[in-house]
Parts: C-alpha cells; structure tokens; sequence
C-alpha cells in the first residue's frame, strides 16, 4: 500500500447479548473477543461503537436501528441465537432488515458443523440496513473465531471457507469503505474489478 492512498477509516458496532453478562453476574466475553479478532484481521482504522445488552427483542432492534444511524458500516452480533426461549437476536435483527443475506448464516452453521454437530441449532442470520451490513455471531469467542475465519487443515490449508472472506465485497456493494484485510487471519475476496489499485 502506498502512502498516497491510505486505508479507508470504519466505523463498526459490536453488540454482545446476554442477560448475565449485561446485568454483571459474569463477565462479558463477546466484546473483548470481537474487538480483538477485528483489530488483528482488518488494516483499516476502526473506531468501536459497543452495546452490552440484555436479551430483550426490542432492546437489541433498537440498538441496531442506533447503529446503523450512527454510521456503522458493519455490525456484529454475539449471542442469543440458539433455540432457547430467551435467544430472540435473530428475530430482533430480521425485524430491523431491508435486505436479508441467507448465505452467511448457512455458511455459518457450515463451519460450526466443522466442530460441532449442534451447530443445526444455530439461528444466525445477516442483513442489511441503509448502508450496514449486520451479523450475527455465536457467542463463544472461540466459535466467533472459527466463523469468521473458517476452518483449517493441520497444514494451515483452508477446510471451510470463514464468512469474513466475504464481508469487504459485500460492504463495497451497499457503499461502504473499503476494507482491506491482514491475509494471515483471513483473506478478503474481490473480483479483480473490484480491487482498488495501492499506486
């Protein structure tokens, strides 16, 4: 990259929903987890709009919709996606849509599948509001991880292609900045007309 066109800086919400976590009984893992794997796996600047919230429907539509409008270009959920009768982020999400994504979260319980066989339970989904591409994630971080990465051979090679892969393409497409990825994390796809010139 030359000096002369610099990393295009974004704005990302990270959402972690929890009732335990959001009213102190444990110790919220999802946010330090999201953090961390954005800062290692994106070169551009990211400044962080975080939310720790209960599993409330209302209370995590909201929270997107307060996103969005603050320009956030990419939202990441974690939590509350299983089939337990307080999981309701994928409903919370879906209501706020303008579009609906369905390749994300089947590619998601794709990779989980990879580890676990309960990864059928999974409810994630992806969206897209105005200019905002939202995802939800599970709610280990270890998973997170494994999601948005894929999963990988004893050699390094790639087994399952991670949902990341896919999300600067998609931010392009809907008019967001354009990210650059760390390849050694995860490597970003673009058609070559896509791909912006570093001289």
């Amino acid at each position: 990259m030359s000096e002369s066109t610099p990393h295009d800086a974004v704005r990302i919400g990270i959402v972690s929903i929890s009732d335990r976590a959001s009213s102190g009984i444990y110790e919220d893992k999802g946010l330090p987890a999201l953090r961390e794997w954005l800062g290692k796996a994106l070169k551009n600047p990211i400044t962080f709009e975080e939310r720790l919230i209960p599993d409330e429907q209302a209370t995590i539509s909201q929270a997107l919709i307060e996103l969005v409008d603050a320009g956030c270009a990419l939202v990441l959920t974690t939590g509350g996606t299983g089939p337990a009768k307080r999981d309701v982020t994928p409903e919370a999400t879906l209501a706020v849509a303008h579009k609906e994504m369905p390749g994300f979260g089947e590619q998601m319980r794709q990779i989980s599948l990879a580890f676990v066989p309960t990864a059928i339970l999974s409810r994630q989904v992806a969206v897209i509001r105005d200019n905002c591409l939202i995802i939800n994630l599970p709610g280990q971080p270890k998973a997170i991880a494994e999601t948005l990465e894929g999963a990988k051979n004893a050699d390094g090679s790639v087994r399952v292609n991670g949902i990341f892969a896919a999300v600067p393409y998609c931010i392009d497409l809907i008019g967001g900045p354009y990210l650059e990825t760390n390849d050694e994390v995860v490597k970003g796809w673009r058609p070559k007309t896509a791909v912006r010139p570093s001289h």
